[in-house]
């Protein structure tokens, strides 16, 4: 899964979180057991992996481990395990780490557990070919993490705002509103215009689904920044989005974001399967006011993660038992079921405890065959050693014309001008 907090106006927040993430994890993977006494398993991730409820199972199963769940905002926890990895440790024992920043960890294979050497092998036919190829060295000689989830994308969109304001609310007729982002814009401001409210949670939200559906991302496989291409389209896009009064300008993940679900403060966002979740947890009041729509444009992918095990950690062995455990396709329907995290195994989007399974929150949707057809279609693009800080430094661009502290016209050259940094760090 992926969500994140950018750090334009927040770099003493995002300092701050660092040091409450750095603090967390303070002393890094689990010390030494005492003789006979438990293990304890260290798990640092971000938002919403459905571990929760598969803890108290895993320690009802194996009374000799003790999991530590360590939750971190997205950007600070892939900065602190790569800080981690360069003290050579202080790592936990599983570290998540998002398809955005996989690239440049799997460039560091040494510095992670080869998951081959413990059989993993056996599951590179259960995964989707893309999936397993992202966190596989560029030799194929290691493999540092097991994928969980993907992250076609859909929309998630309030039914009793849609009404309030004169639009339609069946998901199909509100997926044939926008077949184009242009048309998305354009019913935005039919909404703002109506509702005298915004219509979007936040332009980066915006900015990377549009991005995920171009062939060719910030970066092409040979490693050379290409902004002109896919990053260019986006932009434009989410600029007119901007310029068209639509954005509410809430952080994801920040305290205004989540109350915004609950209050009704947009009504509508780009939706990954993943982000079921976190919608349900922050605003339960509002279950079955929610649908879910086609994504103007079809197809992209936005997010999807890894679970990697650090080889400076102290109990490899019982990491990788639980990793395994964690990937089952029992574990994967759960938290499917739990929090929308669509698994990365196609065999399971064939399993009628998927395929049948409908989200009461979300008005009953199908979200099993919703996202499961979305994920079939997924040809990701290649996403470069550099793409998690040159995503972040476009993003600022984006929110500081947001902010009207940078103009629309001049937010291209700088968005250019902040990526060739972040390219070259």
């Amino acid at each position: 899964m992926r969500l994140h907090r950018s750090r334009w106006a927040v770099g003493t927040a995002l300092v701050a979180v660092t040091a409450l993430a750095l603090a967390g994890c303070k002393g890094g993977g689990s010390e030494p057991s005492e003789p006979g006494g438990p293990v304890e398993l260290k798990i640092a991730f971000w938002g919403d992996f459905g571990l929760d409820e598969l803890k108290a199972k895993y320690e009802a199963a194996n009374p000799n481990v003790k999991i530590v769940l360590n939750s971190g905002e997205y950007n600070a926890q892939h900065e602190d395990l790569q800080k981690k990895l360069i003290a050579g440790s202080g790592a936990p024992d599983i570290a998540a780490i998002d398809e955005g920043f996989i690239v440049s960890f799997r460039s560091q294979a040494d510095k992670f557990v080869n998951l081959l050497d413990k059989g993993a092998g056996s599951y590179q036919d259960k995964y989707l070919g893309w999936k397993w190829k992202q966190s596989l060295s560029a030799d194929g000689k290691t493999q540092i993490g097991l994928g969980t989830d993907v992250g076609g994308l859909a929309m998630c969109y309030r039914t009793d705002l849609f009404k309030a304001a004169g639009l339609p609310t069946e998901r199909d007729k509100v997926s044939a509103l926008w077949p184009s982002w242009d048309d998305f814009i354009k019913v935005g401001q039919q909404y703002t215009a109506a509702s005298k409210k915004k219509f979007l949670d936040n332009a980066t939200n915006l900015f990377n689904p549009i991005l995920g559906q171009q062939p060719v991302g910030f970066y092409d496989e040979s490693e050379a920044l290409k902004m002109d291409g896919g990053p260019k389209v986006a932009f434009d896009l989410t600029m007119k989005s901007i310029e068209a009064g639509l954005s509410a300008n809430l952080p994801a993940w920040s305290p205004e974001w989540n109350a915004g679900f609950v209050k009704g403060d947009f009504a509508v966002l780009a939706c990954p399967a993943w982000m079921q979740g976190h919608i349900k947890n922050t605003a339960p009041d509002t279950s079955g006011k929610w649908d879910i729509a086609a994504i103007p444009g079809g197809g992209g992918n936005w997010g999807g993660s890894f679970l990697t095990i650090p080889k400076q950690g102290k109990h490899v062995d019982e990491a990788y038992k639980l990793l395994e455990w964690l990937v089952q396709p029992e574990q994967q329907i759960e938290i499917f079921k739990k929090v929308g995290n669509l698994p990365s195994q196609p065999a399971l989007y064939k399993d009628q405890n998927i395929l049948d399974f409908k989200n009461p929150f979300f008005s009953d949707a199908p979200v099993g065959q919703i996202f499961a057809k979305t994920a079939e279609g997924l040809t990701p693009q290649y996403l470069g050693k550099k793409n998690g800080p040159t995503r972040v430094a476009v993003e600022n661009v984006i929110n500081s014309v947001q902010a009207g502290t940078t103009k629309a016209a001049d937010a291209w050259a700088q968005a250019v001008k902040e990526a060739d940094k972040a390219s070259k760090a």
